[in-house]
């Protein structure tokens, strides 16, 4: 193992066994809430594609393909079930029709606004047991954890999934 992995592994590691029980904790409630918390009619992956739409407005399939790590068919397939069901378009981009660009309908984003709003709604019931002060670590750890998610893999990962 080479020298930054081993610091970058003792400066993360003492965190694991606690972050460990509350994603645990975290599955449980979200399963608990399933009738609350659902994404219906659509699915998760459905739901993954319109989120990455709902953030990058005008994406192309290629471009969403690779946000969602999926095969072009596979993209494709997820896209015409989203737009058969009322909840995205495609539209030629004007500089070359041949393309299209990929947008939410207004069914679509009100779908996200409701599934977000439920989701929020339990959050705010949880994070009400909690002090101020926790509530506000809490946000930092998170968006830090998005952060990092969003980061682009290290040249070395890379390599080893290429």
């Amino acid at each position: 193992m080479r020298e930054a992995d081993a610091s970058h592994d003792q400066h993360i590691s003492p965190a694991l066994p606690e972050i460990g029980p509350v994603l645990e904790h975290l599955e449980i409630a979200w399963e608990r809430s399933r009738a609350t918390l659902s994404t219906a009619p659509l699915s998760s992956i459905q739901t993954r594609v319109m989120y990455v739409i709902d953030r990058e407005p005008g994406i192309n399939l290629s471009t969403l393909g690779r946000r969602l790590c999926a095969a072009p068919p596979s993209v494709t397939r997820l896209c015409d079930r989203l737009q058969a069901a009322g909840f995205l378009r495609r539209v030629p981009r004007p500089e070359d029709r041949r393309e299209m660009r990929l947008e939410l309908t207004e069914t679509g984003i009100a779908h996200l606004h409701d599934i977000r709003h439920r989701r929020e709604e339990a959050l705010r019931q949880a994070m009400a047991h909690m002090s101020p002060a926790e509530q506000h670590a809490l946000a930092t750890g998170l968006s830090a954890l998005r952060d990092a998610v969003d980061a682009p893999a290290p040249i070395h990962e890379q390599e080893r999934t290429a």
